[in-house]
Parts: structure tokens; C-alpha cells; sequence
């Protein structure tokens, strides 16, 4: 390739690697690992952590640039969103005028945002994930890299399992045998077991869009079928109800999507036999292992008093907050704020969140966010079955129908738990959405037999 060394150039076709291109790969991988192991990065420290890391990826992509003459970027729509959310928070933060003395209180500033301080603190975190993903998107640029990625979720997922396994066995309410956790029901490293159910959707989605892709040589199967057994006996045990319906609905879109997209293996009824086998092969090792008091935990849970209990009345209360400020919302992390007045235990057991990824966007940023999310959505899957269409890479094609499953599974889930909410899993779920719609770059030049 030959550039003229005076000025820069704007590509996002692969150029030259040069060491600051390595290292900001080394780095997004480092990241994934990193967000899950702290505890799902949702502590003050792991944040600082994780917006240290966006920076560093920030310093050695400029390097990248000056080195190479050329700035990597990609033109994914899917960034849009996101940038679209950072410029309503800035918004939400602007200050107009003051508010009344209240309380003997003067001088507060009146803004969008019901609380301003958490909006800052979403802000930062949201321009991280931006960083993150945009990177993802430019970096991840030839199949090593995507295979490199890919196998990293997949071996990373089954060493959470293992973790997860022998942690509940041996210090059920202590992660890395250290930490107690609020929470009655960590999982993993994770504080809250719905979340680490909702990691291991995205995690459990690769191998099985390889296998049902017929991506996986033959003799690699059993291994394959293993680790994915393996990873979703870990989500059941769990305890996640969210989990195991987020599960099911991920398998059905899976089966019914690689049926359509693989050129080699069986029919739909095969495939829908295999995905039931799968299923209540993964529920009877659950019961042999841990006695029916493996899956007790489903009905344990819904006797938890807590504030989401019964969920159903509480997402009625959280649509007056919704209807109150329905344009541009109560402010990026304002919902237990935005919230309190509408309470009708008057504060005593505060929602900081609706347990609902749909309902918060609404509450945090109106109808302006939910368009945003929309947008993502409909370009998300548009896109991703546009690549799986187009491709005759066949591990390509794998990797993209495995990585839209995983993100049907966190997108069902969503309904019931703040999932995306919580650092890693947003980490990983932009992971995948990048592997799904990541354009010819990443795929191998043959044709398939």
C-alpha cells in the first residue's frame, strides 16, 4: 500500500499494523476480561479502572495514527445511538437559572436531570462504553483477530463456569471466598446472580452458533456441546428465572435463524429436536448434581419481599415517572430520584432501578432515548443478517449468528432485570453486536464446499 506521508488519511480498510494497533486490541480483550472479574466493574474502583483503560485505548489509538498516517475508524450506524445518549445527558446537565430557596437550600441549580451528579456519572461511564465499542469496531479487523475475540469469549465463559460452580458449592454468599456482597444471591464474580445469568447468555451463544452453523470441524463437537452444556447447567443453577426464559427464547431464535442462513446441516425439525435435547439434557444434569434443591431457587426467589417483588406494580408507578417528564426524561441515572415522590411506601424501600433495561431508557431519557434504543435495534439486527447473508466464511457466518443469539438472550432478559446496566454486560454485549455486524474484513477468502 503506498500513502503520501505529509498528511493524514481516513480509512476503514485494514492498513498497516503497527505496535500502538496491537496493544489497543491486547487492550479491548483485557477489558472484557477485566469488567467481569471485578465484580461485574459496577464499584467505584472498577469504574475508574475501566475509564483508565478507555483512556489508555484513547492515547495508543491516536499513536496508531500518527504512526500508520492513517486514523481507523468504522462507519457502523450502531455508534450513533450511543452518542446520540451522551449528547441528551450533556443536555439533561445544562444548567438554566436557579431553583427556589427550599429548606433553607440556596443556589441549586435547576437542570434537566432530577440529579445531576449521577447524570455526570453515567455520562462518563456511557463515553467509556463508546470508546470501547468504537474500537472494537475498528480494531477487530482481520479473521485472526476475529477468531482471537471469539475464542476468548467462549474459553473466558467456561472458566466463569468452572468459578461459578465450585464457588456456590464451597462459598455460596462469598465471591473469590473474599467478598460478601449485599446481595443474598451472588453467582461467579458477580454480585447478583440474574446478572451472571445474563453474562452467560452472551457467552453460551458462541459455541452454539458454531455448532448450529456447522462451523466446527467434527471431531471438535463433543468439545463444543460440552462447553455449552456446561455453561447454560451454570446459568441454571443460578437460580435466574429471567435466565432460563432468556435461554429458551435465545436456542429458538438461534435454531430457527441458522436453519435459514447454514448451507450445510439439517432441516428446522432436526434442529428444533437438538435444541429440546440440549435443553433437558442441561435441566437433568442441574437435578443430578444438586438434588431438586438446584432448582428451588426459582421459587425461592419469588418469595423475596423486596421493592421488585411484585415487578408488575411497580413498573405501573414507574409509568407516572415515565409520563411526567415523557420527552427528554428525568436524567441518565435520575430514576431513584425521579422515582421517590411517586413511591407509595413513601421512601422507605427506594428503587434505584425499574428492573427493566426499556422502562429505564424511557424514564432517564424519554421518548428521544427510546428512539435512540430503537434505532440500535432494528440497525443491530438489519445489519447482522445482511453479513450472514452476504459471507461465504463460514466461521464468519457462525460467529455472527451466534453473536445476534446471545444478544436476543440479554435483550429477552432485559424485561426483567437492569442487565445492561451493570458495566460487563454492556462490555460484552457490544462485543457481540461488533461481531455480528463487523463487515468483510474479519473473513477468510473461500468458498464453501
Amino acid at each position: 500500500m503506498i500513502r503520501e506521508k505529509e498528511k493524514m488519511s481516513f480509512s476503514v480498510d485494514e492498513s498497516e499494523s503497527t505496535r500502538a494497533d496491537s496493544i489497543v486490541f491486547i487492550t479491548l480483550c483485557v477489558t472484557i476480561v477485566f469488567s467481569a472479574l471485578a465484580y461485574g466493574a459496577v464499584h467505584n474502583w472498577a469504574l475508574v479502572v475501566f475509564q483508565l483503560l478507555a483512556a489508555f485505548i484513547i492515547f495508543c489509538w491516536a499513536t496508531d495514527a500518527f504512526v500508520s498516517r492513517t486514523f481507523r475508524f468504522s462507519k457502523s450506524l450502531l455508534q450513533i445511538p450511543l452518542l446520540g445518549l451522551i449528547i441528551v445527558g450533556l443536555i439533561q446537565i445544562i444548567p438554566f437559572g436557579f431553583l427556589p430557596e427550599t429548606a433553607n437550600i440556596k443556589g441549586a441549580v435547576n437542570t434537566i436531570s432530577l440529579d445531576p451528579f449521577s447524570t455526570k456519572i453515567v455520562l462518563v461511564r456511557l463515553f467509556g462504553l463508546f470508546v470501547f465499542f468504537a474500537a472494537v469496531l475498528a480494531f477487530v479487523n482481520t479473521p485472526h483477530r476475529l477468531r482471537l475475540v471469539t475464542y476468548l469469549i467462549l474459553f473466558f465463559g467456561l472458566g466463569l463456569v468452572f468459578l461459578a460452580i465450585a464457588q456456590s458449592a464451597i462459598s455460596p454468599t462469598h465471591i473469590y471466598g473474599i467478598f460478601r456482597p449485599q446481595s443474598d444471591f451472588p453467582f461467579g464474580p458477580f454480585t447478583n446472580r440474574h446478572i451472571f445469568a445474563s453474562y452467560m447468555e452472551m457467552t453460551i451463544a458462541i459455541p452454539l452458533g458454531l455448532l448450529f452453523s456447522g462451523a466446527v470441524e467434527r471431531e471438535k463437537r463433543i468439545f463444543y456441546v460440552i462447553v455449552t452444556g456446561l455453561m447454560g447447567v451454570a446459568l441454571l443453577m443460578s437460580g435466574s428465572r429471567g435466565g432460563f426464559v432468556s435461554l429458551i427464547a435465545e436456542i429458538f431464535f438461534l435454531i430457527v435463524l441458522s436453519a435459514f442462513t447454514s448451507e450445510r446441516a439439517g432441516n428446522l425439525l432436526i434442529r428444533l429436536g437438538a435444541g429440546a435435547a440440549l435443553l433437558a439434557g442441561i435441566i437433568i444434569v442441574v437435578i443430578f448434581i444438586g438434588g431438586e434443591s438446584s432448582l428451588t431457587k426459582f421459587e425461592e426467589a419469588s418469595n423475596i419481599k423486596d421493592p421488585t417483588g411484585n415487578r408488575i406494580n411497580s413498573w405501573t408507578i414507574i409509568l407516572d415517572v415515565i409520563r411526567e417528564r415523557p420527552v427528554i426524561g428525568a436524567g441518565l441515572g435520575a430514576f431513584g430520584t425521579a422515582y421517590t415522590p411517586h413511591d407509595p411506601q413513601n421512601g422507605t424501600m427506594r428503587l434505584e432501578q425499574t428492573h427493566n433495561d426499556y422502562l429505564q431508557v424511557l424514564t432517564d431519557a424519554g421518548l428521544i432515548g427510546g428512539a435512540l434504543g430503537l434505532f440500535f435495534l432494528f440497525t443491530l439486527f438489519y445489519t447482522a443478517l445482511k453479513r450472514q447473508r452476504q459471507t461465504h466464511d463460514i466461521f464468519r457466518r457462525g460467529v455472527s449468528v451466534g453473536a445476534i443469539a446471545g444478544c436476543v438472550g440479554v435483550l429477552v432478559h432485559s424485561f426483567f432485570d437492569f442487565t445492561l446496566h451493570v458495566t460487563a454486560n454492556a462490555v460484552l454485549f457490544l462485543t457481540l453486536a461488533a461481531l455480528a455486524t463487523i463487515n468483510g474484513r474479519v473473513e477468510d477468502v473461500y468458498e464453501v464446499d
